[in-house]
C-alpha cells in the first residue's frame, strides 16, 4: 500500500443520507403527500413559505445534544399579536387546540413532515385541508415564545429538524478565491 496516495473509501450510507438532507435539492423536496397532494400544486411543494409577514428570526433553532436534552426545537419569528399566520405548505390540519394552556396548530404535510405553529388562535379543525400560504390563524399569546413572536417547529418522521431547511433559509458555504 502506497502511504502517499490517498485511499478512496466508499461513501457510507449515513454520510450519503446526511449529504442528501443538507443539499439544496433536499430542501426543495415536496413537503406534501398523501391526501394533501390532491390539495396542492407543484409551486406549493417546492419550498415552504414563511408563515408570517416577517422573516426576522428572533430565536434560532438549537438542536438538543440528546433526544430529551435542552434545546430550541424550532424558530421564533417576529409577528405582532393579532397578525395573520399562514400554513407553511399544503397539508391537513392534524391538531388545532390548546396544549398546556397555549393555542397550537399542527399541520401534517405528508411524507413524514409535520409543522407546529404556536401560539396561534385558529378556527381550523383536525382534518381540514390547507394550501401553502393560506391564512390559518392569528398570533395569540402564551407558550414559551416571547410576546409578538410565533414559534415554527418542524418534524421529519418524528424527529425535530431545523425549519430553515424547509424554508430554504440556510445559507450554503461559498468558496472564495484565496490570496495569490
Amino acid at each position: 500500500m502506497d502511504l502517499l496516495k490517498p485511499r478512496r473509501r466508499p461513501l457510507r450510507l449515513g454520510a450519503a443520507v446526511l449529504l442528501l438532507l443538507l443539499s439544496p435539492a433536499a430542501a426543495a423536496e415536496p413537503a406534501t403527500g398523501g391526501a394533501a397532494t390532491a390539495a396542492s400544486d407543484a409551486s406549493e411543494r417546492a419550498v415552504w413559505v414563511w408563515p408570517t409577514a416577517s422573516h426576522r428570526v428572533i430565536v434560532a433553532y438549537a438542536a438538543p445534544a440528546t433526544r430529551y436534552g435542552p434545546g430550541h426545537r424550532g424558530i421564533d419569528i417576529a409577528a405582532p399579536i393579532g397578525s395573520g399566520v399562514a400554513a407553511p405548505a399544503a397539508g391537513i390540519v392534524a391538531f388545532s387546540g390548546r396544549v398546556a394552556g397555549r393555542p397550537v396548530l399542527t399541520i401534517d404535510h405528508g411524507d413524514g413532515i409535520v409543522s407546529t405553529l404556536e401560539p396561534v388562535a385558529s378556527d381550523a379543525a383536525a382534518g381540514d385541508v390547507v394550501r401553502g400560504g393560506e391564512r390559518v390563524g392569528t398570533v395569540a399569546v402564551g407558550g414559551h415564545a416571547d410576546p409578538d413572536t410565533v414559534h415554527l417547529g418542524a418534524r421529519r418522521n418524528g424527529e425535530y429538524i431545523n425549519p430553515m431547511l424547509l424554508l430554504g433559509g440556510i445559507p450554503h458555504a461559498i468558496l472564495l478565491p484565496c490570496c495569490a
